[in-house]
């Protein structure tokens, strides 16, 4: 910020020197250091407000985000709805056949009901590998 070299340093203490006189010297370094303390407290006061500031201005910004993705997602939340409730969509369901009469035996699910009303055949399950023997 400021480039002050150790020459221009000892130029503007010989000319403090000069025009303050070495009597008031130390009063006047004590006044100037009680100047520069209450300045580097003002700079530090005015900085912590303009953090909070900025963090407000971020918290708007991030609900007024959050409220668009909220709206957005609240919309094809109902587009969905709709759909759904407006189109004959029914859940995939198993149809379990039918035993025969006199029979007690349950068979098992061969046929599964499509959401249009077709049935297409359940793939059975697959077997269990065989253990290894050792």
């Amino acid at each position: 910020m400021f480039e002050i070299s150790w020459s221009e340093l000892l130029i503007l203490g010989i000319v403090t020197l000069i025009f303050v006189g070495p009597k008031e010297l130390p009063v006047f370094l004590r006044t100037l250091g009680r100047y520069a303390g209450i300045v580097k407290q003002q700079v530090g006061e005015v900085r912590a407000q303009f953090n909070v500031v900025m963090r407000e201005a971020e918290l708007d910004q991030m609900r007024k985000e959050v409220d668009g993705i909220q709206a957005s997602v609240s919309a094809e939340v109902t587009s969905a709805k709709r759909m759904i409730d407006g189109s004959n969509v029914t859940p995939n369901r198993t149809i379990r056949p039918e035993t025969p009469q006199g029979s007690t035996e349950a068979q098992p699910e061969h046929q599964v009901q499509l959401a249009s009303g077709a049935r297409r055949a359940a793939m059975p399950p697959m077997p269990a590998p065989p253990l290894m023997e050792l």
